[in-house]
């Protein structure tokens, strides 16, 4: 099957199409030195709907929220001035390259991935750091197969293009509805016990454990619906987001309370348990190996409670083999065929865009859980989220490419620096002293 799809002329994918130039993505979608292209109208028509479910969940629990869904894909891109590199990810760290039967998405944003390269390639020599020549000549002569397999022992951030585009192959069954949660293709749900359902989320303590963009994004959404979140970080490996775009972390982190603690120490495990004994909502962006490490039962802490609702943000899913690969945006959404085509071949399609998208589609799921009743665990998976977004594309021959709009936010407070709030919250939360 062609992972090339036809374009849309129809009236709803024209006035998508036009929605899709003014909010700047088309600027980040196509090669530096070829036209823009227009994304599968799927993506656009989805992301506004679940924009239109935030608003509608969070005014039934007191606090209505509205968001610009595609201004949410491009706020990244317009902070920090990133533009389209069509076969390059926006932010330059992830490449597509072609291998003997197909396309690969590879990222190498980490220093540390760099020195596994060589292993991975199967090549004696040390690969250096941005040779991507030497990559894309080793990458050509080699199978996709081999080449996700060896990603994956290493713990490299590879994704085959299409290998979980939601047309492919039948989708997971889940208890929320056909094709994950609420229907949403790429979330699974699985409730763990009977609980009353949420009334306000004034009432909800979140613990954010999870960093970059996805997790803290549903954080964000839910801080601004009234729940009130504890973004939790190692002492020694704190969220890596700090080390980007301070504008774009104070966007994703502005008003939580931060809390650092030392993994590694059985103390900062049992603050962390006490921590977690407090939530009602806890959001996490690791494999599930980094959690056992942790010593954190999902299923055992949801079912023993008080958490209520547990969110649990992955490459591929939690579940089997797919658990142990590691991903990122740009990756990600290759891996769900969630690309732009040209005669030259694929293209990244907005900025690591399976990043928002899950964020926004997370927030509407744990929304509508809360609301449904019960405690559960939520799988997200972003390659699986991103593969239920492809078709046929937008007719956007024509129309402006301008970049987004800066949301001027430069007024704004600052995100808490790194444990700012560690001795108050847990003096509040970890104590067992409900004080708010």
């Amino acid at each position: 099957m062609s992972d090339r799809f036809p374009v849309d002329t129809s009236p709803e994918a024209r006035t998508s199409a036009a929605a899709w130039a003014a909010s700047g993505m088309l600027s980040l979608s196509g090669r530096p030195d070829g036209p823009a292209l227009g994304a599968p109208l799927a993506l656009v028509e989805r992301v506004r709907a679940w924009a239109d479910q935030l608003s509608a969940r969070s005014a039934a629990l007191g606090s209505p929220l509205t968001v610009d869904p595609l201004g949410l894909l491009a706020e990244r891109a317009a902070m920090t001035g990133l533009v389209r590199g069509g076969d390059v990810s926006c932010g330059g760290g992830t490449r597509l390259l072609p291998c003997a039967d197909g396309w690969v998405a590879v990222s190498l944003t980490r220093e540390d991935d760099w020195d596994l390269v060589a292993a991975w390639l199967g090549r004696a020599r040390p690969v250096l750091q941005g040779d991507w020549a030497t990559v894309a000549g080793a990458v050509a002569g080699s199978g996709s197969a081999e080449l996700r397999a060896g990603a994956e022992l290493l713990g490299l951030p590879v994704g085959v293009l299409g290998e979980r585009r939601g047309d492919t192959g039948p989708v997971p069954s889940s208890p929320y509805g056909a094709g994950g949660t609420h229907g949403i293709h790429g979330i699974l749900g699985r409730r763990i016990r009977s609980a009353p359902a949420v009334r306000s989320c004034a009432d909800l303590v979140v613990v954010e454990l999870s960093s970059l963009w996805a997790g803290p994004l549903v954080g964000r959404l839910l801080l601004g619906t009234g729940a009130r979140v504890v973004k939790v970080e190692s002492t020694t490996r704190p969220d890596g987001a700090r080390r980007g775009s301070p504008r774009f972390f104070r966007r994703l982190n502005v008003g939580k309370e931060s809390v650092a603690l030392d993994f590694a120490s059985m103390s900062g495990r049992r603050q962390l348990g006490g921590l977690l004994a407090r939530a009602d909502v806890v959001i996490t962006g690791s494999r599930p190996r980094a959690l056992d490490q942790l010593g954190l039962d999902l299923e055992d802490l949801v079912r023993h409670g008080p958490p209520r609702l547990w969110l649990s943000i992955t490459g591929y899913g939690r579940g089997g083999a797919s658990g142990r690969r590691v991903a990122f945006g740009d990756d990600a959404a290759v891996a769900g065929g969630l690309v732009v085509w040209d005669e030259h071949g694929p293209c990244f399609c907005g900025d690591a865009i399976a990043d928002p998208i899950t964020g926004l589609a997370s927030t509407v799921a744990v929304l509508t859980a809360l609301a449904d009743g019960g405690a559960s665990i939520l799988d997200a998976s972003m390659a699986d989220i991103a593969g239920g977004l492809t078709g046929p594309c937008l007719p956007v021959a024509g129309l402006p490419a301008g970049p987004p709009t800066d949301p001027g936010d430069g007024s704004a407070p600052e995100a808490r620096d790194l444990g700012a709030d560690t001795e108050t919250v847990l003096a509040s939360l970890a104590t067992g002293d409900p004080t708010r």
